[in-house]
Order: C-alpha cells, then sequence, then structure tokens
C-alpha cells in the first residue's frame, strides 16, 4: 500500500476509461482489511505486507488527531513495515510517538538526528515467511528537510539514500544471511528507477510518492519495481517464487479495492468511531459544482481551479497560487460537503497575499518546471506544476532548466518584468519569503475561502489552459 493519506473509508475515485474519467467508489481500511486477510489466508505464513507512507495525514480524522486515529487501523492491518513523508506534517517529536505506537517498525535509512547524527528509525528489519528470510531496507522521502515547512524537519534532516543502500545490502546478504533484499521506498518512481539502476542487489523496491497505478512490474536492473496509485483505493501484489537466493517467476496484480469488497467489522468500527462524532458537520453541504474536481492532471487541474477561485474572490488579487498536491479524492458533480473541502485542503492553511515582480513570477515558475519536469529525477522536489490563476504559460517541457517558459501572459497580457503584480497563496510552506512582504489574512483559512465561494452558487472549474505544453 502506497499514499493512501488517511482515507479511513469508501470515496469517490477516478478511473479513465478511453476518452473520458469514470468516478467509482473505492478505498477505505475496512477493504483494505479484507483484502489482506484473504490473500493471507490462501497463502499461510508466506504473505508479507508494506506500507510505503503518506498515511497517517490527508483526511479530517487523521490530521484532527494528528495521526492518533490510525494507530488502531494500522495495527488491525498488521503491515510488517513501513516508511514515511507526510507523517512528519505533525512535527518529528509527535511522528515518533505514533510511529512507537505501530506494531511494526517505521524504517527510514536516511532521516537523520541533526544533534546526534544516528539515524532516527531503524534502516532495515528482516523478515521471515515459511522458509525465505527477507531483508527489508525503508527510505523515506528526501523533500521533507527540502520543500516542506520547516517544523516537518525540526531537529532532523534526510539523504537521498541511494549512498547508504549498497552498504545496507551487503550487511543485509553477508551478516544477516537474507535471502532477498526488499526497499520500502518514498522517493517517487522517477527517483526509484533511478535508484534501482544505479544500486546492484535490489532485488523488489516498492514503490510511492507519485501516485503511478503500475498495472505491470518494471523491470530495472534485475530489481522488480511497483507503485499501487493512492488513497487506499489500490494494493499492489506480488507473488514470487524463489530458489536459491534468486526470484525465478512473478506474477502482479493491481488490485482495486471497490466498493462490492466486504468491509472488515472490526476496522469499520475503529474508523466509524473516529468519524461519528463529526458526521453531522463533515455532511453538511456548503455548494454545489457543476465540474467534476480532481487532481489526476499535471498541469493543471479542476480541483485547484476551484481552490484558486476561491481565493481570487476573496482577495481580488490579479494572481492566485497553490501547491501541485497529488493527493485530493475526487468530488462528483452535485453536492459538495464540508468533508470534501478537508479532502481538498486538509492542512488549511491561512490565505495570504504578496507583491511579486514580473521577473519574480518568471523565476518563480521556471524553478517550479524544473522541480516538476528536471531531466535529472534526483532533482524532482515535489508534487505536479504549481497551481496557477491568472496567468497563461506556453512551455517547453523538453528544454533545459530555466529556459522552458517560451510566453507568459497575465491577465491576458505579456507579462511585465517590472510590474509588481499582486497574487493570493495558499500552501502550507507560506508565502516565498523573497516575494516582498507578504500580507497574511489570518483570520481567513483556505476551507473557509472556499466556502463562502461556494455560497454563491453553482460553481464550475474547468481547465483552463493555464500551463501549456507546446
Amino acid at each position: 500500500m502506497n499514499d493512501s493519506h488517511g482515507y479511513l473509508e469508501l470515496h469517490p475515485e477516478l478511473f479513465w476509461v478511453g476518452d473520458h474519467a469514470e468516478y467509482r467508489m473505492a478505498g477505505g481500511y475496512a477493504r483494505i482489511a479484507t483484502l489482506l486477510e484473504t490473500i493471507r489466508s490462501e497463502r499461510p505464513g508466506e504473505v508479507l505486507a508494506f506500507d510505503c507512507g503518506d498515511t497517517i495525514h490527508g483526511t479530517y480524522g487523521a490530521v484532527q488527531t494528528r495521526g492518533e486515529a490510525l494507530v488502531p487501523i494500522l495495527n488491525a492491518l498488521a503491515f510488517d513495515g513501513m516508511t514515511a513523508h507526510w507523517e512528519f506534517a505533525y512535527g518529528p517529536e509527535r511522528f515518533c510517538e505514533v510511529a512507537g505506537r505501530l506494531s511494526y517498525p517505521m524504517l527510514a535509512v536516511n532521516c537523520y538526528d541533526d544533534a546526534t547524527g544516528d539515524l532516527v528509525f531503524p534502516p532495515y528489519t528482516v523478515c521471515e515467511t515459511d522458509d525465505l528470510q527477507i531483508g527489508v531496507v525503508g527510505i523515506a522521502a528526501t523533500i521533507v528537510d527540502k520543500t516542506m515547512p520547516p517544523s516537518f524537519s525540526e531537529g532532523i534532516h534526510f539523504t537521498l539514500g541511494n549512498e547508504e543502500l549498497p552498504g545496507q545490502i551487503a550487511h543485509l546478504r553477508d551478516e544477516e544471511g537474507v535471502d532477498l533484499v526488499l526497499v520500502v521506498s518514498h522517493l517517487g518512481f522517477p527517483q526509484e528507477v533511478k535508484l534501482a539502476r544505479e544500486v546492484d542487489g535490489i532485488d523488489v523496491l516498492l514503490s510511492a510518492h507519485t501516485h503511478n497505478r503500475l498495472f505491470a512490474p518494471v523491470i530495472v536492473n534485475g530489481t522488480i519495481l511497483i507503485q499501487s496509485g493512492c488513497h487506499g483505493s489500490f494494493l499492489g501484489r506480488l507473488d514470487i517464487e524463489v530458489e536459491g537466493g534468486r526470484i525465478m517467476h512473478h506474477a502482479h496484480r493491481l488490485l482495486t479495492v471497490d466498493e462490492g469488497i466486504r468491509p472488515d467489522p472490526e476496522v469499520e468500527e475503529m474508523a466509524s468511531r473516529t468519524l461519528d462524532p463529526h458526521r453531522a458537520e463533515l455532511d453538511r453541504v456548503v455548494g454545489r459544482t457543476a465540474t467534476a474536481l480532481n487532481r489526476s492532471t499535471v498541469l493543471e487541474a479542476t480541483m485547484d481551479n476551484l481552490l484558486l477561485q476561491a481565493l481570487q474572490d476573496l482577495t481580488g488579487a490579479d494572481l492566485a497560487f497553490s501547491n501541485g498536491w497529488r493527493y485530493g479524492a475526487p468530488v462528483r458533480p452535485g453536492p459538495v460537503t464540508v468533508n470534501d473541502l478537508w479532502n481538498i485542503i486538509p492542512t488549511n492553511p491561512p490565505v495570504s497575499t504578496v507583491g511579486i515582480t514580473g521577473s519574480e513570477l518568471l523565476a518563480m515558475m521556471e524553478e517550479n518546471l524544473e522541480h516538476t519536469f528536471s531531466r535529472d529525477p534526483y532533482n524532482q522536489m515535489g508534487g505536479y506544476v504549481k497551481r496557477c490563476l491568472g496567468l497563461n504559460i506556453y512551455c517547453k517541457l523538453e528544454n533545459p532548466a530555466g529556459h522552458r517558459i517560451q510566453e507568459f501572459f497575465v491577465g491576458g497580457r505579456p507579462l511585465d518584468l517590472d510590474r509588481r503584480y499582486t497574487a493570493a497563496f495558499v500552501t502550507v510552506q507560506g508565502v516565498p519569503e523573497q516575494y516582498g512582504q507578504g500580507r497574511q489574512h489570518r483570520e481567513v483559512r483556505a476551507i473557509d475561502a472556499l466556502e463562502r465561494y461556494l455560497a454563491k452558487g453553482t460553481v464550475t472549474a474547468e481547465l483552463r489552459g493555464t500551463v501549456v505544453a507546446i
């Protein structure tokens, strides 16, 4: 499992069908529990299960309990190991508290204590099946201390993990005597492909962060690599046959956690216990959308268009920006509830406005395009392209860093490098410090802005061609 983002219950999910998207109900840890139990009963003593992270953050129930609601649920799922990314959103100290109550190890070969230089979490664990020993190394997201708020990494720092990994593999094979080496990673698919290509000896790599639905494994340098969507809507199942410390045969299935699966009663009750006290408020309808809202497109997304429209309506700014987040269960055309708003932006940061010059805008967007599309996967730092409203960018994605944007318009007019524009931001990182003096609308947070905007009538948020690859 990867990138389940705290989706406790069944929720809408986007499925591509030919030339269009369809929305069906999927996910929820109670149905995941049933799938895991079914597979374990088929192959008793031969099943290992892992969570690649982005699990205890992303929905109202997860955020309001600072991850606490997920502890009994995850223990019931009985994983054999895990690594992390958004888990650090509550701060390292809180995350360590939560991780300490899990019944399986949190693994990170690349997360270090600033004061001591020691690893914060164990780098590996050894798992046993009936007849095999599996060495499992964890790699946490390297971007936690690079692009996330400082509070996420207070007192700790992260490496990429590629330099540490060969030594851990050698130790597992030579000292621990394992039969196979498995890596549980949250670097992202492009980074993990490069990692597998340059580091020998990884038998299986479980990938995360980029929300890829891999319907077939990717084989790189002898490594079998899989990734399994997001929101807990999918599980990746990999069956392997091993002889003499080598995988002789493998079979993979991307399993949809669909509505027809019987939910596990115990886990369903745990999820309900968290949400039931808040049902009336979370189910409150705050407006309607005529547009299906999702974040399944890289350059621009309807869900973020709605968010940015709300910011611009609130502030009257020339421009509006938000992060290129990947998470957020879709919202089908029709009613929009408070729960949908928390799924859209669970961090609920304050709305900010700032003055930004044309030259700063150009530099900011070129940097963001490089972070998204860098030719070197290790330089890719974050999610999708920064979400924008009030501008139009035409870019060559294949161009080198700093030279992708061909034409740039604000309000339909060519960008004036010397003009100072007003921009509204909603971002967990806060307004970039280098852009003038930001003014915090601290009395208005993102969810308040969305609710105010939706109260004005049915909204549309179609794709506008804000960022266009040419």
